[in-house]
């Protein structure tokens, strides 16, 4: 589209793939705009190798310019394959759509296509971030270290997270079909290749190292030469012969780059000024061409005489798209940087792990694209875990694979997560629980828990929570139990808790905040005096006596769980209650033997554990939810905690966990997002060795399978998704045809059926 208006005066401070784009767009579309891209760099220099572009992004740059789109695809490689190589084994996954090109051909592609339309390129020519140019609009463009962003820091709110992997951007003679990972397990350490062509016989081969594996190979005292020799060594079997070839590849630490805000006046950044996405998950030229096809597009929609105008539409528009692609990058980055964690999963699994790592391909989009992968996947896990085949002899999803916990065994993995109902009398649970835990438990899930079940009347949160503190509780639990036990295969779990400093509140329907005096407020209790919100309750700090009545109402509430027929236990260590709150360090500021270091605050938990540890049956499962994270900076839990704290639990007896997060002070900034609660399950999972469960928007039996599958947790705990479905277990059998797992026999009428062999 041209578009008419007056003459503009537009500066780019960067010569890359974002600078050049977003020149061509705008000249295009206002031909009398004045434009000169500034570049520091000669015309043909260029370091790194190939780029790489999914199949949908060409669509984009289709439309966004015919004439440069098809220059670029005559140059360019395609391929749809995924080759992991592991421990002498090569997977294939196949259907996903790939292409790529050498970033010094394309550049000068787009060189020549911004020069012909009228552009001004200056090469060699390094502008001072201060003053900017005397320009109409300034596009800082100016890469990764880029000295606009950081000399108008304040404007712009930088941050920048230095990460925890060395890398080397190399290329090589090793002609490839296929985008290729290969794992290298050395004495060293773990090496890792991110490899894929992208012209005839020339291949990127980015190699990648936790910077400890680094140094320990003696890499950080090489030079680029020995580097290079070094790393041939290590990947000749890979290499078949072929050199890997230098092009300014030292090793590198990845920054992963956000900024608040990206429009300063009329200055704005784009591409890597503005903010990075790791390299596993695809390519910093196409977020960085995306960004100038948005750009000049809110220039077309809006004009061009009001620039602060169309840079906020333009940040609007663009910034949250970023941030989803940002989002779905860090997972996968940290999956390379704890990728030896997974170094001992059959091939298939590891493969399967892989191409779920950032989640925006499940089980089900894997599955779509490769059938043949999944079905091998499914097959692997149905016989590692005994699975019950169908009837026609092909394996269910993982999701209806079977678990041993002690002396229990649970049909599927689905767990119906604790919800707070809010509906008891004096903690007396009411038909209300009957329907609500019933229901679930006759929808097929494997396991069904109860509420937050109260220790004590101090320890509710409302006057509606549930108890376990008398026998008149403890009856009216047994019924629910007794009713799960005969009318479905589930087993059904309670939760121990006491609120600690977030008791004594309304009902959530009744509007927030703490109950005043007239509406029955109680004493509050904490591991110190700190109110959880400011003007609310403030916590009696316990003394000795208050720590041994908690202790004691834990164990006596046990028996109870215990003498009601409960399957399983679990202690609630997370959310800001009691005992979460000794935990962490912002909420716990004693100064006694119940505080401080992190093995101090855990005293006291553990000693609860060890109460209802000596009063739960032995063979029956006792675990504990914890928060693994406190989403408050440095000064909080971090996941590190957190795999200590599950060790020092599984060293008390506790034989899963259930792992959450935040909940322990109002400040808190959870990430969310779909399944954004796994990676703290993984890494207490591998850290601690200890079976666990999944928990945090799960959105139903897709990711849950995928979870299982990538060896990711054991149990997913699923809790929106039951209230709208209390049938989802039972729905996914019968939208995958699994006709094994146990149907009440009133519902025999929709139960799958299959043919058999």
């Amino acid at each position: 589209m041209v578009v008419a208006g007056p003459r503009m005066k537009i500066a780019c401070i960067g010569g890359g793939p974002a600078g050049l784009y977003f020149s061509i767009l705008m000249k295009k579309a206002f031909p009398a705009a004045d434009i000169t891209v500034y570049e520091k760099n000669k015309a043909d220099d260029t370091f790194g190798w190939g780029v790489v572009f999914s199949r949908e992004t060409l669509g984009n740059l289709r439309t966004a310019d015919e004439p440069s789109y098809l220059e670029i695809e005559r140059r360019f490689a395609y391929w749809d394959d995924i080759q992991t190589f592991y421990r002498g084994t090569c997977v294939t996954s196949t259907g996903h759509g790939f292409c790529g090109l050498s970033r010094r051909q394309l550049l000068l592609l787009l060189q020549e296509r911004a020069a012909s339309l009228g552009v001004k390129l200056e090469f060699s020519r390094e502008l001072p971030a201060s003053p900017l140019p005397d320009a109409d609009l300034v596009v800082a463009c100016d890469g990764v270290h880029s000295p606009v962003r950081e000399k108008h820091a304040a404007a712009f709110q930088p941050t920048v997270d230095w990460r925890k992997c060395k890398f080397s951007w190399l290329g090589t003679t090793l002609p490839l079909t296929a985008f290729t990972f290969i794992f290298k397990e050395t004495p060293h350490g773990l090496f890792q290749v991110h490899a894929y062509p992208f012209e005839k016989n020339l291949s990127t081969f980015i190699v990648e190292a936790r910077e400890e594996v680094w140094k320990k190979a003696g890499l950080d005292t090489m030079s680029e030469a020995e580097s290079v020799t070094f790393l041939e060594g290590l990947f000749a079997e890979d290499l078949k012969g072929h050199r890997l070839l230098a092009n300014k590849s030292i090793w590198r630490t990845f920054p992963t780059i956000r900024c608040e805000k990206w429009v300063h006046g009329n200055t704005v950044l784009i591409g890597d000024a503005a903010h990075t996405a790791h390299f596993s998950i695809g390519s910093g030229t196409k977020l960085a061409m995306e960004d100038a096809i948005e750009l000049a597009a809110q220039f077309v929609k809006h004009g061009v005489k009001d620039v602060p105008r169309v840079l906020h539409a333009y940040e609007a528009a663009r910034h949250p798209e970023v941030d989803r692609i940002q989002r779905a990058a860090q997972p996968s980055l940290e999956w390379f940087e704890n990728s030896a964690r997974y170094m001992g999963q059959p091939p298939e699994q590891l493969t399967f792990n892989l191409m779920t790592r950032s989640k925006r391909i499940t089980w089900e989009n894997l599955r779509l694209r490769d059938p043949a992968l999944v079905a091998k996947v499914d097959a692997w896990f149905a016989t590692e875990h005994d699975t019950r085949l169908n009837s026609d002899g092909s394996a269910p999803p993982p999701l209806f694979a079977p678990l041993k916990l002690k002396g229990l065994t649970l049909e599927n993995r689905v767990v119906v997560s604790p919800m707070c109902q809010y509906s008891a009398k004096d903690g007396v649970p009411q038909d209300w629980h009957l329907v609500h835990l019933g229901a679930r438990a006759v929808g097929g899930a494997g396991l069904v828990i109860a509420e937050m079940t109260d220790v004590s009347p101090e320890g509710r949160i409302t006057h509606g929570c549930a108890g376990m503190w008398n026998d008149e509780q403890g009856a009216a639990w047994l019924r629910i139990v007794d009713f799960v036990h005969k009318s479905s295969s589930a087993k059904i779990g309670v939760q121990l808790a006491h609120a600690g400093r977030k008791a004594s509140c309304r009902l959530p329907w009744e509007g927030d905040g703490s109950l005043t005096p007239e509406q029955g407020a109680w004493q509050t209790f904490g591991p110190s005096a700190i109110p959880f919100v400011k003007g609310s309750h403030v916590p009696k700090a316990m003394d000795a006596g208050d720590l041994r009545k908690v202790r004691l109402d834990f164990g006596a509430a046990a028996v109870r769980a215990a003498a009601a027929g409960f399957d399983l236990l679990e202690l609630h260590f997370a959310h800001g209650y009691l005992l979460s709150s000794f935990l962490s360090p912002l909420s716990n500021q004693r100064t006694d033997a119940y505080g401080g270091s992190l093995e101090a605050r855990l005293k006291f938990p553990l000693e609860v554990l060890d109460v209802v540890r000596e009063a739960w049956p032995s063979d029956r499962p006792l675990g504990a939810r914890i928060s693994a994270h406190d989403w408050c900076g440095e000064k909080g839990l971090q996941v590190e905690d957190a795999v200590e704290i599950a060790k020092a639990l599984k060293a008390h007896g506790c034989d899963f966990i259930d792992v959450s997060s935040g909940g322990n002070v109002i400040e808190q900034r959870p990430q969310y997002g779909r399944m954004f609660q796994v990676p703290f399950a993984e890494a207490v999972r591998y850290g601690a060795r200890v079976p666990v469960i999944a928990v945090g928007m799960i959105q139903g039996a897709d990711q849950a399978n995928t979870v299982l599958a990538a060896g990711r947790a054991d149990l997913i705990a699923l809790a929106r998704a039951h209230l709208s479905d209390p049938s989802l277990t039972h729905r996914h059998a019968q939208a995958e045809g699994v006709d094994t797992i146990a149907w009440p026999p009133q519902y025999g009428l929709v139960k799958p059926t299959r043919p058999k062999k």
